[in-house]
């Protein structure tokens, strides 16, 4: 079966500015947004460092080694990219120490590894796998396709309509692979069975079929005309507390939708999947029969399947120029893709965001 990866823009028929990423780190600045700060005690100390040049595992792997533990001692919230200028928080199981040597320790890293020490606190648990409300960026594109003037113009059109209509949360071409070649290998999985030694790999690949019909949901949803209300039956997530919950009443709910305080959630198929109802429960279901696949596969495959945040709600964002370009803020929730974002602004139909490797789930 063909794989379709285009995705449709919310932003609709305004003009894009162009251009291209990441000429230098200093264009790329992403900063973690922690989900609790360190409490000044226990038995782990938080470093939080800036550093340019290096991947996440790199400092992981250079932490271990300053302070004389395992790798698996020291914590991250996410991965970050060495092609970047990055701010994010490590935890290191260093037992019980004094104040002299929390004080001590920015010093002793910044000897031995080439990043900024920001600050150093102790906490009582280990930093894991999603520990962070999400990231802030500040993204320089080079090589506009207009004027500077007109290319802000351009730019802050469009992010006020990301800002009213919230942004479908698509996964980016990075999960996807290259033309779609993660997707095509899992499908393949699923299909026949075959054996993949690798179970990382494996993994990999079957999630990005799950990643790809979500996608595929969201498409459907934007060309149907239903990304800008809720439908019944619809499996909808509460923005401040995160509480899921189906929508039995549209009417009611879609003032609050309006005003982005909830949101339909968008499947990733599994059996562990909350599957929706109604109408919302049908376009589900028709999304996965299109693609030839059932929950049953899914579940013979072990993926469990979960639900994802649909409509993104944006917020800090901004957008400037500078002699380089155009530089545009924003913060994203965990698991979300600035690819996503910066496609709308971009409009680049050439595959080059692909070539940007971003922090993933």
């Amino acid at each position: 079966m063909n794989i379709d990866l285009t995705l449709p823009y919310i932003s609709g028929d305004l003009p894009g500015v162009g251009g291209s990423l990441r000429a230098s780190t200093e264009h790329f600045v992403v900063e973690e947004v922690p989900l609790y700060d360190a409490s000044g005690e226990g038995q782990h100390l938080y470093v939080n460092l800036t550093k340019e040049g290096m991947n996440t595992r790199d400092v992981e792997m250079g932490l271990a080694r300053v302070f004389g533990i395992a790798n698996r001692d020291v914590g991250i919230a996410g991965m970050k990219d060495k092609h970047a200028r990055t701010t994010q928080t490590f935890s290191v199981s260093v037992g019980h120490v004094d104040e002299a040597f929390v004080q001590a320790a920015p010093g002793r890293i910044a000897e031995k590894l080439p990043v900024t020490v920001n600050w150093a606190k102790l906490h009582k648990n280990k930093l894991k796998r999603g520990h962070l409300l999400g990231n802030r960026f500040a993204i320089t594109i080079t090589d506009l396709a207009v004027p500077p003037e007109e290319a802000l113009a351009r730019a802050q059109a469009i992010l006020a309509v990301l800002e009213k209509r919230g942004l479908p949360n698509f996964y980016g071409p990075q999960r996807l692979g290259r033309d779609g070649m993660n997707v095509q290998r899992g499908m393949e999985i699923l299909r026949t069975k075959q054996h993949v030694s690798d179970r990382w790999l494996r993994n990999l690949l079957l999630t990005s079929v799950q990643s790809y019909l979500c996608n595929r949901y969201l498409t459907r949803r934007i060309l149907d005309g239903n990304f800008d209300r809720l439908l019944l039956g619809d499996i909808a997530k509460k923005m401040d507390t995160g509480g899921l919950f189906e929508v039995t009443d549209v009417d009611a709910e879609n003032p609050r939708y309006a005003a982005q305080e909830i949101s339909f959630t968008a499947p990733m198929y599994g059996p562990d999947m909350w599957g929706a109802a109604g109408p919302a429960g049908t376009l589900e279901e028709e999304v996965l029969a299109e693609h030839g696949f059932t929950i049953d596969q899914m579940a013979k495959a072990r993926l469990k399947g979960t639900r994802r945040l649909g409509r993104l709600r944006l917020t800090e964002l901004a957008a400037e120029s500078s002699a380089d370009g155009l530089v545009v803020r924003f913060f994203l929730p965990k698991g979300a893709f600035a690819t996503t974002l910066l496609r709308e602004l971009m409009k680049n139909e050439d595959g080059s965001l692909a070539t940007v490797p971003e922090e993933d789930e």
